[in-house]
């Protein structure tokens, strides 16, 4: 079964490349990604809804059913319920099989995808899914100069693009569809994480990192009322609760906010292709910071985040913050230049009493004074830290620099702080590092257990850590192993002095040998 899943991956990413590779030249690869991403969004909601129609005919005894086949007319009746249900309606002859079987010979191709694309975003009108569809094909300008100066060259690329989505291998839905549309969608956001950052604002997070996280927040748990994440790109983080505890286990749903536009409806799409039905996921646009959008829910008992790293934030320019709920219990507010633990004190303040949040940090937030010292201090005396861990450096697309986790809690049994040191638990791939699922089982068997451990683990009273003036730096904690070799002295000298009269004897040798020569030649 695995190596049929590699061949089929395989293919699936060869598949990829070859449109990446027609489109070449035209397109640079950020924008390349959102047309691909779009395209594929088109096709997987085409399938999705005629899939699940044709099925529901089918079961009621009419096996010969196909929606694609039926007229615009035919079909307009079940629109209402539809909407209902999926979210979307979208007539047969707007079919993604539909056009692009008639693709080559569209001469407006491109006023006929743009208009497929209003009229899918315009069926959610007025209904409850209306704020999951809007703007969601807004990426994907079919009459950008980017596509061709012309509007014959940008329909021949639309062609190119429509029949290279269209051949991929994604299954069949009995087949579980999903993961081949989520793996495409992982892939392509992989092959252009590495200019991401500098292009679209997006911060990638490895799979195996969002899986460590998703771990850390699930000990004891089998299931959570919903999951957040307050920067959540695209929502890798988020869907990888789906995966690991299964969606029906996430009760409520997935909920986060992204500031990115781009990127925020990369998320909203990437929830659609995980099958993530409209009602059950929330994601919002803006900052989160000063304009949280998730208000009036009630708190998360899961929270996962990769916020970005050390951005600059309003702070104390804006008065109204201090008194912010989410940051006054702290008495003291993230500094202006590195925002980075206003997301830790938004994120505790968000979480569930019985919940956690594990949150990626970097590691100058665990050692600074002024403010950050201040705020660490709120956060050990009201023992809110339930773990922190270093983690190897090279892990993240765009920086070298070793980050940290830090795991937050409402109600610890104990007083105290958890330090583990996995900064050498990590394999090498090319240029950067990787956690394997051995060193991730290690990571959650050392959190779990909570007792020392030389050179790896070490449970800290929460008065040595005010002790050592609040730093939260593992290496304070968890002592490094002297790798060194012991070197015995003794031992050293006598083979010094064994060689030096060697070298003695070697050189009478030598001499003599010299002076046998000199005398044969006189």
């Amino acid at each position: 079964m695995d190596s049929r899943k590699e061949q089929e991956r395989a293919e699936l990413h060869r598949t990829i490349w070859n449109i990446a590779n027609d489109l070449r030249g035209s397109v640079d690869g950020w924008d390349f990604k959102q047309y691909v991403l779009g395209m594929l969004f088109y096709r997987y909601i085409s399938e999705n809804l005629a899939g699940y129609i044709n099925a529901g005919e089918q079961e009621a005894g009419d096996t010969a059913f196909d929606y694609a086949k039926l007229t615009d007319q035919e079909a307009e009746q079940a629109r209402e319920d539809l909407v209902a249900t999926k979210g979307f309606f979208i007539l047969p002859g707007e079919l993604f099989e539909n056009v692009r079987r008639r693709a080559v010979d569209d001469e407006n191709l491109n006023e006929t995808l743009e208009k497929v694309f209003k009229n899918i975003e315009a069926s959610a009108q007025g209904a409850g899914s209306e704020d999951d569809l809007k703007g969601l094909f807004d990426d994907i300008d079919v009459n950008s100069n980017k596509l061709g100066g012309t509007v014959a060259k940008r329909n021949e690329r639309l062609v190119k693009l429509i029949n290279g989505v269209g051949e991929m291998k994604l299954g069949d839905y009995k087949d579980n569809t999903i993961d081949a549309f989520g793996d495409a969608y992982e892939f392509l956001m992989g092959m252009y994480a590495s200019n991401a950052g500098k292009s679209g604002g997006e911060y990638y997070t490895p799979q195996e990192v969002s899986e460590l996280l998703t771990r850390l927040t699930l000990v004891g748990k089998t299931e959570v009322n919903k999951v957040y994440d307050p920067a959540c790109g695209s929502g890798s983080l988020l869907l990888k609760f789906a995966k690991i505890l299964g969606k029906e286990n996430v009760r409520q749903g997935f909920f986060g906010q992204e500031i990115n536009i781009t990127t925020y409806n990369l998320c909203r799409i990437n929830m659609f292709l995980h099958d993530i039905d409209y009602d059950k996921f929330d994601i919002g646009h803006g900052d989160t910071l000063t304009d949280p959008l998730h208000w009036d829910d009630e708190p998360f008992e899961a929270i996962v985040s990769n916020p970005p790293y050390s951005i600059k934030w309003a702070g104390n320019s804006n008065p109204l913050l201090i008194n912010d709920p989410r940051f006054s219990p702290a008495g003291v507010l993230a500094p202006k230049s590195k925002a980075d633990l206003a997301f830790i004190m938004h994120s505790l303040s968000w979480l569930a009493t019985g919940g956690a949040a594990a949150v990626v940090c970097f590691p100058g937030i665990l050692y600074r004074g002024g403010a950050e010292r201040k705020i660490r201090k709120y956060l050990i005396d009201n023992n809110y830290v339930d773990c922190v861990i270093q983690l190897p450096d090279n892990l993240f697309f765009g920086t070298s620099i070793a980050t940290c986790v830090m795991v937050l809690k409402k109600s610890k049994p104990e007083n105290s702080t958890l330090f583990i040191d996995a900064s050498r638990e990590f394999v090498k791939v090319t240029n950067s590092n990787k956690l394997t699922s051995e060193n991730i089982a290690k990571i959650i068997a050392a959190y779990e257990a909570r007792t020392n451990e030389d050179y790896f683990v070490r449970l800290a009273g929460n008065d040595e850590v005010a002790a050592q003036d609040y730093n939260l730096s593992v290496s304070s904690y968890v002592e490094q192993e002297d790798t060194r070799e012991v070197v015995d002295i003794k031992k050293l000298n006598a083979e010094i002095e064994a060689i030096v009269a060697r070298e003695n004897v070697l050189r009478e040798e030598i001499a003599a040998i010299i002076a046998e020569i000199e005398g044969a030649d006189a």
